[in-house]
């Protein structure tokens, strides 16, 4: 297990941690949460041994086997599938020895062929033979078209670079994964995959995300970082919202309780410390008020205090598209993203925008800001429209040398510095932090002061590219609230579910060039998503969209589910078939491997005579393996697919 004990860290003259104590046990997915900046980085440092406590211990087994997400991408030549792999180290160390020992036995014949066997046999147990197969699984479901698996490292962008970083760090074979914001460089149908894979991890886990929907899938436990200490609470991050609400709750009435105690004991001592008669009970109460453990008061203030201003429009109708095609480069080089999109945005309207990545929702999204023209059809807008547009492009923009109150003078330029210094409060940039230059600001706070530039442009519409990216959760639900509130129309693409559930109103699917309404709840699509990527082909979005209720009598009822079920045997029949295809060609390959198996075992194989036939065999053997691993997954895919149309 993993035991920290009375833990003192701190990074310069801040102390993070003092007299800290956790017990993570073998298995047991934990949450580590608190504000930006309170040491839960440090924390993993710390269990990675790249920091020293100050005090205290750190205490681990020997042999596990610790993954992290590395947080430097080399821009090296390697194909991508290879980099992952390399996640395998110990895979990595078994393959540079069975090249040494084939390469000793090549040069002395007569030399002894049980360490390379051994080698071999090693090589299988520990899943060489299936190790490509895995990494292309977790390239794909990290959202890497099959096309680009070979393509070299150094081609990738950050953002993807930092993808092959955790498609590295889940290749491992590890007893401990520590995760730290893991979602930030992900969209939603990624994250809904990396949810779904962390629910099957065998191993021990400890997370960091501001994602309360991922923490609520994936944590049985919440480290809270509180008061320098680490605070540990059952269940995941909807039930610590519960239990910390009741605690605060009991703090707030027990130090109501004393303060009035304290004040009738206060009010005693100096009414009496005077008279000689009372002077021993004054003295007595006095001694009680510095025996007395005061208790704090409970303090959950957000930070964070700031609204969108009314923005009404006389037009209903605010953007409309028509038969707008979308693409980027030269329409005869590179086929269009999205074609003959017709579409309006209309005044109040709240959506949220969903499809797998590359689909083209951010396109959309630059299309109706205005930053991307259509390569055919029209764009129309209402008369006095102000878009608010927030892209991860309008961060990198920031000037990094000068502060935000300078960019919030560019936009009023006339208004009062302290009515500046007010606004920007409200987004947690006070005092000097205000007048500090951006590039000193870390990811978070960069976002925020952009969102703050993007409310006091007043927009009518408001356009947001996850806005939620490396923002705490306490700034995640202050921007909910404020969109709550916000009356204008509303168009968003987010991975963070809470965010689109509690203000959008309506989805939509961008998937296959179009785009269309999504009839279901995020649920619904979560459903889709997973068993799209189980079953390896493309679904309609309306299998997992529940049918609509519309009051018909029971003989309608019956010819619906009539139909429904004819339809569900309709796509048994090719499943059903595939099945069966599958188990006859699991049964040939793994007699052909049963009878490799007991040849390579025999001394005939490591006789010199045999030397090119063991050579053969055992690529054959290896190749056997994989593509029985392949055929199981895809059994595995098929029976799954079979009983979820329960027929």
């Amino acid at each position: 297990m993993l035991r920290l004990a009375n833990l003192t860290l701190a990074r310069g003259t801040k102390r993070l941690l003092e007299g800290a104590s956790l017990t993570v046990y073998p298995g047991h997915k934990a949450g580590l949460i608190g504000p930006n900046g309170c040491g839960k980085s440090s924390l993993f440092g710390l269990i990675r041994g790249e920091l020293l406590p100050d005090a205290g211990s750190v205490e681990l087994p020997a042999a596990w086997i610790i993954a992290h997400v590395a947080q430097e991408t080399p821009s090296v030549d390697a194909a991508a599938i290879d980099f992952v792999q390399d996640g395998d180290h110990e895979l990595r160390d078994v393959e540079r020895a069975m090249v040494a020992a084939d390469a000793a036995h090549d040069a002395d014949p007569h030399a002894s062929g049980a360490e390379l066997a051994e080698l071999h046999h090693r090589f299988e147990i520990v899943g060489g033979y299936t190790a490509r197969a895995r990494a292309a699984t977790l390239l794909a479901g990290l959202g890497f078209p099959d096309a680009r698996h070979t393509d070299p490292v150094a081609s990738f962008s950050g953002g993807w670079r930092m993808r092959l970083n955790l498609a590295q760090a889940l290749m491992c074979r590890s007893d401990l994964l520590l995760l730290d914001e893991p979602t930030n460089h992900l969209d939603l149908d990624a994250v809904l995959w990396l949810e779904d894979w962390l629910g099957r991890y065998p191993g021990t886990l400890l997370l960091i995300t501001h994602d309360r929907d991922f923490l609520d899938a994936v944590v049985g436990m919440i480290v809270h970082v509180d008061g320098q200490k680490l605070k540990t609470y059952g269940g995941n991050y909807s039930q610590f919202e519960r239990e910390r609400a009741l605690q605060l709750s009991l703090q707030q009435a027990s130090y109501v309780k004393q303060q009035r105690q304290i004040a009738h004991l206060t009010a005693f001592v100096e009414r009496f410390r005077a008279k000689a008669t009372k002077a021993k009970q004054a003295q007595s109460r006095v001694k009680a008020l510095e025996r007395m453990e005061r208790i704090a008061a409970a303090h959950v203030d957000s930070p964070f205090d700031f609204s969108f201003p009314s923005t009404p429009i006389a037009a209903r109708q605010l953007v409309h598209f028509d038969a707008v095609t979308l693409g980027y480069g030269d329409p005869a080089a590179s086929p269009p993203i999205l074609a003959g999109v017709t579409w309006s945005i209309l005044a109040g309207e709240r959506i949220g925008l969903l499809g797998p990545n590359g689909a083209g929702k951010s396109t959309l999204l630059k299309a109706v800001a205005g930053t991307l023209k259509p390569r055919s059809g029209e764009r129309l807008t209402a008369q006095a429209l102000k878009i608010g547009y927030f892209a991860q492009h309008q961060v990198e923009q920031l000037r990094v040398d000068e502060s935000p109150l300078w960019h919030l003078a560019q936009i009023e330029p006339r208004a009062r510095e302290q009515e500046l210094r007010d606004f920007l409060g409200g987004f947690d940039f006070r005092g000097e932090m205000a007048s500090a230059p951006v590039g000193r600001f870390s990811g978070g706070e960069k976002a925020r002061l952009t969102l703050a530039l993007l409310v006091r442009q007043k927009p009518n519409l408001l356009i947001l590219d996850e806005p939620t990216n490396h923002l705490d959760i306490e700034m995640r639900e202050a921007l909910a609230e404020a969109l709550q509130d916000y009356d204008g129309a509303l168009v968003v693409v987010a991975h963070d579910r809470h965010l689109l559930r509690a203000t959008t109103d309506e989805l939509w699917l961008v998937a296959d060039g179009k785009v269309a309404p999504f009839d279901g709840d995020l649920d619904d699509y979560r459903d889709w998503v997973l068993g799209l990527r189980r079953r390896g082909a493309a679904v309609s979005p309306a299998v997992a969209a529940p049918e609509a209720d519309n009051g018909g009598d029971r003989k309608t009822q019956k010819r619906a589910e009539a139909q429904l079920r004819q339809s569900a045997y309709a796509k048994r029949r090719p499943l059903a078939t595939r099945l069966t295809k599958l188990e006859r060609e699991m049964e040939a390959l793994g007699v052909e491997k049963t009878a490799l198996e007991a040849w390579l075992a025999s001394p005939d194989a490591y006789a010199d005579e045999n030397r090119d036939a063991f050579k053969t065999k055992l690529a054959r053997q290896g190749d056997l393996a994989w593509q029985l691993a392949r055929l199981e997954t895809e059994w595995l895919e098929v029976t799954d697919a079979i009983e979820k149309l329960g027929v």
